[in-house]
């Protein structure tokens, strides 16, 4: 249609030279090249001056008020936030890079020699295993393909995984929860059904949250431009149809999933390891994952730490004493536990260095053939812990690495043997089959 006005502008500014008179080329304006056109003839006659006035004001009209409306599809957002991922992967890479070159300056262990490889993830949506360098752009990639699967789904996970900020997530949901609450209410009134995108609550709120948009659309809402009383200009609204008293109902279960939504998180693998009976169980190589500090700032700090511990041994306080090993335990993200087993044998897990005390509880069940039954994990020193005690790892002093001793509750084995019944088996199967001898 607006070539077809093109065209006809020019037969009017032709026409309008008069028989007899040159055609002045406009020189302000580059030539528009058309491929094929460039031999066409205007031999037609000129329009009547009534013609000219009606052409002249379609043409007006057009090039006006005929815009083209906005459409943000899900495939074009997706795009754009691969793109994003991609430039995030590439800064994480630089990053890496950078701290190879600074990490080279000191001396690396034989990675033969550490007692775990390093720290991995596994990603609950692919179940695939990953470094931490690889964990966040992993799971947004996989959040991403969700969208053929389920929109819904993918759009919750999406603002409240890509988001940091949780204060402003909630607020978002709360301004959507009460976008679909007065749908519901008032469900044949339009102006419910309009999200104005111009609104500054939904600027600030609504748009500056990632998934948000996607979520609404995955409710039905579509793109449109619409005129403003007042106005030259359309405004791009988010619209949604009128709803049938199911699909409303569909809506409000749309919401309370959007309400319930938690962050996607890579957990922690364990990586559950048995090891036949030996000398070294108490040797512990770490990589430096393990560690907070770098390897030369953890290396500075162990020298300077030396040196002062003589000198102050006699000023310091108990509290003085405490709040030193509060901030040595600070320095350690994880750590490598080892049980050794009534039998020689060695379980080992890497567990964060702040788990609670039932995570390393739950561990043990999950690898024994009788979990169900009371065991007793006992810490160096002769310390008993206890399943029940809500207390991290790193308060008892078991970080960044710690060798603990597992027995039966001698009472409850007692009353097995009176029974005639024979000792528990201890781990399971699939662990035995790739036990390994620690080097």
């Amino acid at each position: 249609m607006k070539k077809f006005f093109d065209d006809f502008k020019k037969d009017i500014k032709f026409k309008s030279a008069g028989p007899g008179k040159k055609l002045t080329e406009d020189t302000s304006a580059k030539p528009e090249v058309v491929q094929g056109r460039s031999s066409v003839k205007h031999d037609r006659h000129a329009p009547s001056e009534g013609a000219q006035r009606a052409g002249a004001a379609a043409l007006a009209r057009i090039e006006q008020h005929q815009k083209p409306k906005v459409h943000t599809s899900q495939d074009a957002i997706r795009t754009q936030v691969k793109r994003e991922l991609e430039a995030e992967a590439a800064a994480l890479a630089e990053k890496e890079k950078a701290a190879a070159a600074e990490g080279s300056k000191v001396p690396v262990k034989d990675p033969t020699l550490l007692s775990v490889s390093g720290v991995y993830f596994i990603c609950p949506l692919t179940g695939a295993t990953l470094t931490k360098s690889e964990r966040e752009i992993h799971i947004k990639e996989a959040i991403l393909m969700r969208f053929e699967e389920d929109a819904v789904e993918a759009s919750v996970m999406m603002m409240h995984t890509f988001n940091k900020d949780r204060e402003k997530v909630k607020a978002a949901v709360d301004i959507i929860s009460k976008y679909v609450e007065n749908i519901c209410k008032n469900p044949t009134e339009e102006k419910y059904r309009k999200i104005k995108l111009s609104n500054k609550v939904f600027q600030e709120k609504v748009k500056s949250v990632e998934g948000s948009r996607e979520f609404l659309q995955a409710l039905g809402f579509t793109s449109v431009m619409l005129p403003i009383e007042g106005q030259e200009e359309e405004e791009e609204f988010l619209v949604l149809p009128e709803q049938s008293p199911d699909a409303l109902e569909l809506m409000k279960e749309r919401r309370d999933r959007l309400q319930r939504g938690e962050p996607v998180r890579a957990q922690l693998d364990r990586q559950p390891q048995a090891f036949r009976q030996s000398p070294n169980a108490q040797r512990f190589e770490l990589p430096p994952e393990f560690y907070n500090l770098t390897a030369e700032e953890l290396k500075r700090e162990q020298q300077q730490r030396s040196e002062l511990v003589e000198k102050s041994a006699m000023l310091r306080t108990k509290a003085m004493r405490e709040k030193e090993e509060q901030r040595e335990r600070r320095k350690y993200n994880y750590t490598l536990l080892r049980v050794r087993l009534p039998d020689g044998n060695l379980l080992q897990g890497t567990f964060y260095a702040w788990d609670r005390m039932p995570v390393l509880f739950s561990f043990m069940r999950e690898s024994l053939v009788d979990g169900w039954q009371p065991f007793e994990l006992i810490a160096p020193g002769g310390q008993k812990l206890q399943e029940s005690e809500d207390i991290a790892l790193a308060e008892c002093n078991l970080v960044p690495a710690a060798l603990l001793t597992f027995a039966w509750d001698a009472a409850v084995q007692a009353d097995i043997a009176a029974a005639g019944g024979k000792s528990p088996t201890l781990l399971k199967p699939e662990l035995l089959e790739n036990i390994q001898s620690l080097s």
